[in-house]
Protein backbone atom coordinates (compact mmCIF):
# COMPACT_ATOMS: atom_id res chain seq x y z
CA UNK A 1 0.00 0.00 0.00
CA UNK A 2 1.44 3.21 -0.92
CA UNK A 3 -0.03 6.60 0.13
CA UNK A 4 1.10 9.97 -0.84
CA UNK A 5 2.04 13.63 0.79
CA UNK A 6 -0.43 16.21 -0.69
CA UNK A 7 1.87 18.74 0.63
CA UNK A 8 5.08 17.67 -0.61
CA UNK A 9 3.49 15.26 -3.41
CA UNK A 10 5.84 12.15 -2.84
CA UNK A 11 5.35 9.02 -2.16
CA UNK A 12 5.37 7.10 1.10
CA UNK A 13 5.79 3.40 1.63
CA UNK A 14 4.33 1.50 3.84
CA UNK A 15 6.01 0.53 7.21
CA UNK A 16 6.71 -2.23 8.25
CA UNK A 17 7.00 -3.09 3.95
CA UNK A 18 4.34 -6.25 3.08
CA UNK A 19 1.57 -7.93 4.97
CA UNK A 20 0.81 -7.52 8.20
CA UNK A 21 0.30 -11.74 9.19
CA UNK A 22 4.20 -12.01 8.24
CA UNK A 23 5.03 -9.43 10.31
CA UNK A 24 3.67 -11.24 13.20
CA UNK A 25 5.25 -14.59 11.80
CA UNK A 26 8.57 -12.47 11.93
CA UNK A 27 8.19 -11.54 15.18
CA UNK A 28 7.37 -15.60 17.00
CA UNK A 29 9.72 -16.35 14.52
CA UNK A 30 12.06 -14.50 16.45
CA UNK A 31 11.07 -15.24 19.83
CA UNK A 32 11.24 -18.51 19.23
CA UNK A 33 14.72 -18.46 18.12
CA UNK A 34 15.65 -15.93 20.86
CA UNK A 35 14.84 -18.63 23.20
CA UNK A 36 16.77 -21.30 21.52
CA UNK A 37 19.77 -18.72 21.36
CA UNK A 38 19.20 -17.76 25.08
CA UNK A 39 19.17 -22.31 25.89
CA UNK A 40 22.12 -22.02 24.00
CA UNK A 41 24.10 -19.19 25.94
CA UNK A 42 22.91 -20.38 29.42
CA UNK A 43 24.26 -24.29 28.57
CA UNK A 44 27.87 -23.42 27.56
CA UNK A 45 28.26 -21.39 30.38
CA UNK A 46 27.43 -24.76 32.67
CA UNK A 47 30.29 -25.96 30.36
CA UNK A 48 32.11 -23.80 28.59
CA UNK A 49 35.21 -26.41 27.93
CA UNK A 50 33.29 -28.66 26.01
CA UNK A 51 31.78 -25.86 23.92
CA UNK A 52 35.29 -25.12 22.29
CA UNK A 53 36.21 -28.23 22.06
CA UNK A 54 33.21 -29.39 19.95
CA UNK A 55 33.50 -25.76 18.27
CA UNK A 56 36.65 -26.76 17.02
CA UNK A 57 35.31 -29.98 14.95
CA UNK A 58 33.36 -27.26 13.41
CA UNK A 59 34.96 -26.05 9.79
CA UNK A 60 34.19 -22.38 10.11
CA UNK A 61 34.78 -22.07 6.81
CA UNK A 62 31.56 -23.61 5.79
CA UNK A 63 29.81 -21.09 8.42
CA UNK A 64 31.93 -18.07 6.43
CA UNK A 65 30.71 -19.60 2.84
CA UNK A 66 27.21 -19.49 4.05
CA UNK A 67 27.06 -16.54 5.01
CA UNK A 68 28.38 -14.90 2.39
CA UNK A 69 25.87 -17.03 0.61
CA UNK A 70 22.98 -15.20 2.41
CA UNK A 71 23.85 -12.00 2.46
CA UNK A 72 24.70 -11.68 -1.05
CA UNK A 73 20.99 -13.53 -1.60
CA UNK A 74 19.11 -10.90 0.52
CA UNK A 75 21.32 -7.67 -1.57
CA UNK A 76 19.48 -9.24 -4.72
CA UNK A 77 16.07 -9.66 -3.24
CA UNK A 78 16.68 -5.65 -2.00
CA UNK A 79 17.63 -5.45 -5.90
CA UNK A 80 14.26 -6.81 -6.53
CA UNK A 81 12.15 -5.09 -4.94
CA UNK A 82 13.93 -1.62 -5.57
CA UNK A 83 13.41 -2.32 -9.36
CA UNK A 84 9.63 -2.93 -9.10
CA UNK A 85 9.05 -0.28 -6.85
CA UNK A 86 10.30 1.98 -8.81
CA UNK A 87 8.54 0.97 -12.06
CA UNK A 88 12.12 -0.28 -13.29
CA UNK A 89 12.90 -3.69 -15.42
CA UNK A 90 10.57 -6.61 -14.26
CA UNK A 91 12.88 -8.55 -16.22
CA UNK A 92 15.96 -7.91 -14.50
CA UNK A 93 14.10 -8.12 -10.93
CA UNK A 94 13.10 -11.25 -11.73
CA UNK A 95 16.75 -12.16 -12.81
CA UNK A 96 17.63 -10.48 -9.13
CA UNK A 97 15.40 -13.04 -7.75
CA UNK A 98 16.52 -15.87 -9.02
CA UNK A 99 19.98 -15.13 -8.80
CA UNK A 100 18.53 -14.95 -4.53
CA UNK A 101 16.96 -18.21 -4.84
CA UNK A 102 20.10 -20.01 -6.44
CA UNK A 103 21.94 -19.13 -3.89
CA UNK A 104 19.77 -19.96 -0.98
CA UNK A 105 20.17 -23.34 -2.93
CA UNK A 106 23.62 -23.07 -2.61
CA UNK A 107 23.51 -22.21 0.85
CA UNK A 108 21.16 -25.94 1.65
CA UNK A 109 23.83 -27.81 -0.12
CA UNK A 110 26.38 -26.89 1.90
CA UNK A 111 24.85 -27.13 4.70
CA UNK A 112 23.31 -30.52 3.93
CA UNK A 113 27.42 -31.49 2.67
CA UNK A 114 28.23 -29.74 6.33
CA UNK A 115 25.93 -32.76 8.03
CA UNK A 116 27.01 -35.34 5.86
CA UNK A 117 30.65 -34.59 7.07
CA UNK A 118 30.02 -34.43 10.57
CA UNK A 119 27.57 -37.61 10.20
CA UNK A 120 30.62 -39.24 8.56
CA UNK A 121 32.85 -38.71 11.43
CA UNK A 122 30.37 -39.80 13.72
CA UNK A 123 28.95 -36.41 15.47
CA UNK A 124 25.21 -36.74 16.00
CA UNK A 125 22.79 -34.95 17.74
CA UNK A 126 23.27 -37.44 20.75
CA UNK A 127 27.40 -36.68 20.72
CA UNK A 128 27.28 -34.03 23.84
CA UNK A 129 25.41 -31.04 24.38
CA UNK A 130 26.82 -28.85 22.24
CA UNK A 131 26.29 -30.93 18.62
CA UNK A 132 22.42 -31.27 20.50
CA UNK A 133 22.15 -27.21 19.97
CA UNK A 134 24.45 -27.50 17.06
CA UNK A 135 21.76 -29.78 15.36
CA UNK A 136 18.25 -28.44 16.56
CA UNK A 137 19.36 -24.72 15.54
CA UNK A 138 20.92 -25.23 12.48
CA UNK A 139 18.32 -27.82 10.78
CA UNK A 140 15.67 -25.77 12.30
CA UNK A 141 17.20 -22.52 10.21
CA UNK A 142 17.60 -25.18 7.04
CA UNK A 143 13.89 -25.59 7.26
CA UNK A 144 13.22 -21.97 7.31
CA UNK A 145 15.86 -21.07 4.35
CA UNK A 146 14.46 -24.11 2.48
CA UNK A 147 10.46 -22.49 3.22
CA UNK A 148 12.00 -19.04 2.29
CA UNK A 149 13.44 -20.38 -1.14
CA UNK A 150 9.96 -21.65 -1.84
CA UNK A 151 8.03 -18.46 -1.00
CA UNK A 152 10.84 -16.67 -3.11
CA UNK A 153 9.89 -18.88 -5.99
CA UNK A 154 6.35 -18.08 -5.56
CA UNK A 155 6.95 -15.04 -5.77
CA UNK A 156 9.48 -15.30 -9.03
CA UNK A 157 6.56 -16.87 -10.79
CA UNK A 158 4.03 -14.28 -9.90
CA UNK A 159 6.88 -11.78 -11.62
CA UNK A 160 7.05 -13.75 -14.55
CA UNK A 161 3.10 -13.50 -14.75
CA UNK A 162 3.28 -9.16 -13.92
CA UNK A 163 1.17 -9.21 -10.93
CA UNK A 164 3.93 -6.23 -8.93
CA UNK A 165 4.09 -2.90 -9.94
CA UNK A 166 5.12 0.10 -8.15
CA UNK A 167 1.52 0.46 -6.49
CA UNK A 168 1.12 -3.17 -5.77
CA UNK A 169 4.08 -4.44 -4.11
CA UNK A 170 3.00 -6.00 -0.98
CA UNK A 171 3.71 -9.80 -2.36
CA UNK A 172 6.79 -9.05 -3.31
CA UNK A 173 7.69 -7.15 -0.16
CA UNK A 174 6.49 -9.60 2.08
CA UNK A 175 8.39 -12.45 0.87
CA UNK A 176 11.68 -10.29 0.87
CA UNK A 177 11.09 -9.64 4.31
CA UNK A 178 10.50 -13.23 5.33
CA UNK A 179 13.61 -13.61 3.71
CA UNK A 180 15.77 -11.05 5.08
CA UNK A 181 14.50 -12.73 8.42
CA UNK A 182 16.34 -15.96 8.00
CA UNK A 183 18.85 -13.92 6.69
CA UNK A 184 19.29 -12.11 10.28
CA UNK A 185 19.21 -15.25 12.34
CA UNK A 186 21.94 -16.76 10.50
CA UNK A 187 24.09 -13.68 11.03
CA UNK A 188 23.31 -14.83 14.82
CA UNK A 189 23.51 -18.31 14.36
CA UNK A 190 26.67 -17.96 12.31
CA UNK A 191 28.83 -16.69 14.92
CA UNK A 192 26.97 -17.85 18.61
CA UNK A 193 28.29 -21.47 17.06
CA UNK A 194 30.86 -21.06 14.72
CA UNK A 195 33.10 -18.18 16.57
CA UNK A 196 32.27 -16.99 19.94
CA UNK A 197 34.57 -18.89 22.56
Amino acid sequence: MIEYNSFMNTKIDKYPPGDFGIWLIIYIELITFGGLFLGYAFTRSKDVELFNNSQDLLNQNFGLVNTVLLLTSSYFVVKAVHFVKNGLSTKKSSKYLLFAIALGIGFLLLKALEFFVKYNEGISIGTNTFFMFYYILTIFHFLHVLLGIAILFLTYKNMKKNKYTSNNCIGLETSASYWHMVDLLWIILFPLIYIIR
